[in-house]
């Protein structure tokens, strides 16, 4: 029981701030804007289930399937930090989605069926991959499970549980802050929502920046050697 609680306090305390269930809703209100309350808790679910999924899939049989493939860490490093990159720069770039009266007084849907379609498709990429979870949790999971791993079978069980225990919790804190991210926004003033979206996309293209380069500088060094 103690490996079990190790690994799940060790494992929920790295891995929280990367995922940032809060900051990442405000980022995941920013690309839903207008959809209906219900569309939120369904995408949540959704999210949450994935984000469960993903880590335990990683967790087991993530370090196989890069090297099946050959993709090192450092590449998956580049090609996931330019994404988020992208998106932080889209975040940032984006135009002021606060409707006026007029809008909301006329008897139209607020988001459209297509919309909403569009919306359910992108509940893995990019919703799950890489808004909640990215690279960088990709590298933790894989250094956890890595470390988790135990020379007596049963003591390999109770820190696996731990760590899957950690994805179990921080999926449901993922679930609470995306199905009730308009109603969080709502308590603060629209000015401040605003700034802080600006501000959490800034941050979401610097994070983005900063695993590229973690992973580029890793391979500068051996094509200088070649």
């Amino acid at each position: 029981m103690y490996l079990l609680w190790k690994y799940f306090a060790l494992s929920f305390s790295a891995l929280l701030p990367l995922v940032n269930p809060l900051g990442s809703a405000l980022v995941f209100l920013g690309l839903v804007d207008r959809a209906p309350i219900e569309i939120y808790r369904s995408l949540a679910r959704r999210i949450a289930i994935n984000t469960v999924i993903f880590f335990v899939v990683i967790g087991l049989i993530g370090s196989s399937v890069l090297t099946f493939f050959g993709i090192s860490l450092p590449i998956m490093q580049l090609a996931g930090g330019i994404v988020i990159a992208m998106i932080g720069w889209q975040l940032l770039n984006q135009k002021d989605s606060a409707h006026n009266q007029e809008k909301t007084d006329a008897a139209v849907p607020a988001v459209t069926t297509a919309e909403i379609d569009s919306l359910t498709s992108k509940a893995f990429y990019p919703f799950t991959f890489p808004i909640t979870a990215g690279p960088g949790c990709i590298v933790v999971m894989l250094t956890l499970s890595i470390h988790a791993r135990q020379p007596v079978l049963t003591q390999t069980i109770f820190a696996y549980a731990g760590l899957f225990l950690a994805t179990i919790v921080l999926s449901a804190c993922v679930y609470l802050c995306y199905a009730y991210a308009p109603k969080i926004a709502r308590s603060i003033s629209p000015a401040t929502v605003h700034g802080m979206l600006r501000v959490i996309a800034f941050i979401l293209f610097c994070i983005g920046v900063q695993i590229a380069w973690n992973g580029l500088s890793e391979l500068i060094p051996s094509l200088l050697r070649k």
